[in-house]
């Protein structure tokens, strides 16, 4: 048996890092948009302040008063993790293929963990420290993160094929 073809047979199925990219910005784009779009009607409250509160990770309250700085690092962050997070699940299909052949389940199952992951261990470790308790926000973050972990896994899906 020819070791190089051996190896190649188990060797884990690249992904096409330019899909992963979009992916990401797609991903990024729809959670900003959420979080504007809720908090401008529930709180009138404008883009520039979800920026500065994503950047408060970093930089705690002090974000708040960093103006277009603060705000755009923020943004900077935000599609960071969301790269992350869509990096994290390629990188998991291309070893376990149940991971793409059954985006649904194992997706929402990762959105659930995004956001546990990110609102009980992350944001409270940050210098923003852990968030008020607003369950209509909750519920509604929970099920964003489901639809971003659907997103992921379609993405990785994508990325993955016709390799």
């Amino acid at each position: 048996m020819n070791t190089a073809h051996a190896a190649s047979r188990s060797a884990p199925p690249r992904f096409r890092l330019p899909r992963v990219a979009l992916g990401a910005l797609a991903v990024g784009t729809f959670d900003l948009v959420f979080a504007c779009a809720w908090w401008a009607v529930a709180a009138k409250v404008a883009p520039v302040r979800i920026f500065q509160s994503i950047a408060a990770g970093l930089y705690g309250d002090a974000s708040f008063d960093g103006g277009v700085r603060t705000a755009t690092i923020g943004v900077i962050a935000h599609y960071f993790i969301a790269a992350c997070m869509v990096l994290a699940y390629a990188l998991a299909a291309s070893r376990l293929p149940t991971l793409i052949r059954f985006p649904w389940r194992w997706g929402a199952a990762y959105g659930l963990v995004l956001y546990a992951a990110m609102n009980f261990v992350v944001v409270p470790l940050s210098a923003a420290g852990p968030a008020p308790v607003r369950p209509a926000w909750m519920i509604a973050s929970v099920m964003v993160h489901a639809i971003i972990g659907i997103a992921c896994a379609f993405i990785a899906r994508g990325a993955l094929r016709d390799q």
